[in-house]
């Protein structure tokens, strides 16, 4: 005879949405299934301040405990939300797959403005309740007003579409799952190293009572062990802070393979000590994630500060720099190469345009060019930020620091077309070297390098070269001490420092001003 399961739920939609999935997995396993609403202590005090709530379990207590009374036989919870101290008795018997764990900030039409960074007006107010987002979205933008925001996903849009607020932040997970139409906000979604989650994010976790072998045995055809994989490490280094809600600490993992098909994590993590701290921002890099969370921590928890040179010009209001003098760092700044224009005529026939640079970017619309609906494609985040203050958008952004897999996947996506390359007059070309057919290629110079002295450079803890051409530059007329701290901004950096027998480099994880700050305060 086929098992009665009890599943314990919240009632609200996006809870139900996830207790009625799990349903519809576990009557695939021939068993019969009910879902049992219960009420939680952050479901009784829908507008109260996480921090004003006492302990923690603001939305799991109440169902761990019918739990434990066998009022329930399996309790569906968002994993973010479930305390990393286990209750005893219980146990998490099972994980979902992972849903995009990233953020989504939705913005009221009459608040955007593309040319400010995530196109959210000046002095905007911001709605959440997460202390994780508030120290993260404040930092990119001091300029924002937090604003306490607490209810289920409807009351929360509802909120917005009143102009109660400018923005505020969803899960995108949450979206996703309730097939949320947010077409009437301008939306924007941060990658999960830029503004980085809650740990286990996306992830859905069954919780059941130690011990119910029968229901363990349903629970394992359904598990997902890879993602239990990469979670486990987020908790286990959230669990270390002994935090609850309040903590302002975002870790995420992810799990990639090498060339040789061997598998590597990759761990980010936002810290900040309290609400009115700056945050810290990290990356890790291991084959082997337990037993690494310890690592982690201690990386996270040390108060170090160190000296900092980077080869470009210290600019005012400066995220980068902000961000290190917060936390106690010294910052200097100079660039060894400045640019000088070439002027070109008229633009040959192409279906798109691709910036290998920032500067290829200002040197190519300066000229005030006639594109018409070309497509357009960057390299990364920052030059992808750079064409939007032209007017422009792009339609392929590159989200590997490895510039040739880029060019793969930007010569995969143009197919038989032509692609016009903007670019310095001695560009190294490694996009255009992916092309398989080299006719595709138009490449066009819009700016030549020119170096500058390197004199009264001080002396720096920390080295970040942020171009082969700078790194070019200082070895003309400098030469690198071995025990020095080297930071490559992309493989070719690297390799012209690995040139110049500086093997010892840390690599950004990617290529903007949070890989930056992540390589500095890792390294």
């Amino acid at each position: 005879m086929a098992k009665k399961i009890i599943i314990g739920s919240r009632g609200s939609e996006l809870a139900l949405w996830q207790a009625n999935f799990i349903k519809k997995e576990l009557l695939k396993t021939g068993n019969r299934i009910e879902v049992k609403i219960i009420k939680t202590k952050g479901d009784l005090q829908p507008e109260q301040r996480f921090s004003a709530i006492e302990g923690q379990g603001f939305f799991t207590k109440e169902i761990e405990e019918a739990l434990l009374n066998k009022e329930i036989d399996l309790a569906v919870h968002s994993y973010k939300d479930l305390p990393t101290t286990p209750v005893k008795g219980l146990k998490v018997g099972a994980v979902s797959y992972r849903e995009d764990p990233s953020e989504l900030l939705l913005i009221n039409k009459d608040s955007v403005d593309e040319t400010m960074k995530f196109a959210i007006k000046k002095k905007a107010v911001i709605g959440t309740s997460a202390a994780r987002r508030n120290v993260q979205i404040k930092a990119f933008r001091p300029d924002v007003e937090i604003k306490e925001l607490r209810g289920n996903v409807q009351t929360r849009l509802k909120k917005l579409q009143d102009k109660k607020y400018d923005a505020i932040f969803l899960a995108s997970a949450a979206a996703e799952r309730l097939g949320l139409d947010v077409s009437g906000f301008h939306s924007f979604k941060f990658a999960p190293h830029e503004l980085v989650p809650a740990p286990a994010q996306g992830v859905l976790a069954l919780q059941i009572r130690e011990g119910d072998a029968d229901l363990q045995q349903c629970l394992d055809k359904i598990n997902h062990p890879e993602v239990q994989e990469t979670v486990f490490a987020e908790r286990k280094i959230f669990g270390m802070f002994q935090g609850g809600c309040n903590l302002p600490l975002g870790v995420y993992c992810e799990k990639h393979s090498d060339e040789f098909d061997k598998p590597f994590f990759k761990i980010f993590a936002a810290y900040s000590r309290d609400v009115n701290s700056y945050p810290r921002y990290f990356y890790f890099q291991t084959a082997m994630p337990q037993g690494w969370e310890q690592k982690v921590c201690e990386k996270i928890n040390s108060r170090k500060s160190a000296s900092v040179f980077i080869t470009r010009d210290i600019r005012e209001n400066d995220f980068f720099s902000r961000s290190l003098i917060a936390n106690g760092y010294t910052v200097s700044g100079r660039a060894f190469i400045e640019f000088k224009p070439i002027p070109f005529g008229k633009l040959p026939a192409a279906e798109w345009l691709f910036f290998s640079s920032k500067h290829a970017v200002t040197y190519f619309f300066d000229q005030k060019p006639e594109i018409g609906n070309i497509r357009i494609g960057a390299i990364a985040k920052s030059t992808a930020e750079a064409i939007r203050t032209f007017g422009r958008r792009a339609d392929f952004i590159g989200v590997s620091t490895d510039t040739r897999l880029v060019g793969k996947q930007f010569a995969n996506l143009v197919k038989s077309g032509q692609a016009l390359f903007p670019q310095a007059k001695e560009s190294m070309r490694t996009i255009q070297q992916q092309f398989v057919n080299k006719t595709q290629v138009i490449d066009l110079p819009v700016y030549e390098t020119i170096h500058k002295p390197v004199e009264g450079i001080p002396e720096s803890d920390i080295m970040l070269f942020t171009s082969p051409s700078n790194v070019e530059a200082f070895l003309e007329k400098k030469k690198l001490k071995k025990e020095q701290k080297i930071i490559a901004m992309g493989n070719a950096t690297a390799h012209a420092l690995k040139m110049a027998n500086h093997p010892s480099v840390f690599l950004v994880p990617s290529f903007d001003e949070i890989g930056l700050l992540q390589a500095v305060y890792s390294v």
